[in-house]
């Protein structure tokens, strides 16, 4: 099986360092190296990192790059040199083709990550709209290894390797040179945490992994990323946000700019906002013993009312979950998942579920 997945630049660095590798998404990855437990302390209370290297990057570069990204995009894409945006690249039914982040380099050249599962749809769907503006949209996905460091002590430890990386601000993107490769640092996460990812090239993202590990990083997998984002409130593109749903169904309306001039979806979505949608993604919190899983059904009033999305055991809050439901339950309102046969109590919280000082 493993013949025909796609490795990282980091997949022999990951297994020696005692990666369970799984594919994910065609790709070969590591789920746990330690434990999920084990990994996910690590990035609360300390500093992890993760192989991002399967994540895509697209170069959008010409006299009209913020033009065209603001028509395939629903939010308002920063054009200062610098600041990142994350945004909903929409289908014209107002659904999501994918969650990404556009960094602004200069105001004619952006940096665009993302998600691994959909970069081959993502870039074509770019170049299909590319011909319309004075723009060049170019797949540099394979120029760069990637690790994401994440927690408390993350920038800490990242500028023991790379030079103080505390004056980068959120959501900001910088140039940066490690063992004479040059590539980016930007300062998101996919955590709740603080901390930062490192674009390079495939063999200095190999020396930076060994530099981290001696600066006593922690090697996280795919199982304590998916906790870690849940926790955090964040979307699992083709999971809990896909083609089928609009960013208002996936809770996400904050991403909408329905006063921008135009872009892709903008119709659907400005009728959605007038008249509200009938299905939300929704969280939810056990009460019961039990781990939710994608695809239990939710109960309300004995009536079945929807589907995990995601769901988990998290140490912080044990069983948590998202799903869509009917629109508008109140936090507090008692409802019922199915696992394995069983109905388990648990209520609609708020995301997200774990909020840090960051």
């Amino acid at each position: 099986m493993t013949n025909n997945l796609k490795t990282t630049p980091l997949c022999q660095a990951c297994q020696a360092a005692g990666g369970r590798m799984v594919d994910f998404h065609g790709w070969l990855l590591p789920v746990q190296f330690e434990s999920i437990i084990a990994e996910h302390k690590a990035v609360r209370e300390g500093a992890g990192m993760f192989d991002v290297s399967h994540m895509g990057q697209v170069l959008v570069e010409g006299k009209d790059a913020w033009a065209f990204l603001q028509y395939v995009n629903c939010n308002n894409i920063k054009n200062t040199p610098g600041a990142g945006t994350y945004s909903h690249m929409l289908t014209e039914r107002g659904t999501i083709i994918d969650d990404l982040i556009a960094f602004c380099l200069t105001p004619e050249k952006f940096l665009v990550v993302v998600n691994a599962a959909c970069r081959e749809e993502d870039v074509a769907w770019l170049q299909k709209h590319a011909p319309r503006f004075n723009v060049r949209v170019t797949d540099v996905s394979d120029q760069y290894g990637m690790i994401a460091v994440q927690g408390p002590h993350a920038v800490e430890k990242l500028s023991r390797v790379l030079g103080d990386v505390n004056g980068v601000a959120r959501f900001h993107i910088t140039p940066v040179v490690f063992e004479g490769a040059h590539g980016y640092l930007t300062r998101t996460g996919y955590t709740g945490e603080d901390g930062a990812e490192v674009m390079l090239a495939p063999e200095a993202t190999v020396k930076l992994w060994d530099a981290l590990l001696k600066e006593g990083v922690k090697p996280c997998g795919l199982g304590a990323r998916d906790v870690l984002r849940l926790e955090a409130g964040y979307l699992l593109n083709g999971q809990d946000a896909d083609q089928s749903r609009t960013p208002y169904e996936a809770n996400c309306g904050w991403v909408v700019k329905l006063a921008k001039e135009d872009f892709i979806g903008k119709p659907v979505l400005a009728e959605q906002k007038a008249n509200g949608v009938q299905q939300k993604l929704t969280a939810f919190r056990l009460s019961g013993a039990g781990v939710p899983r994608t695809g239990c059904k939710v109960f309300v009033n004995a009536q079945e009312a929807g589907t995990i999305t995601s769901g988990t055991f998290s140490p912080l809050f044990k069983g948590i979950a998202v799903g869509y439901v009917q629109a508008g339950l109140a936090e507090g309102t008692a409802v019922e998942i199915e696992i394995h046969g069983r109905r388990i109590p648990a209520q609609v919280v708020k995301t997200p579920f774990y909020k840090n000082r960051v």
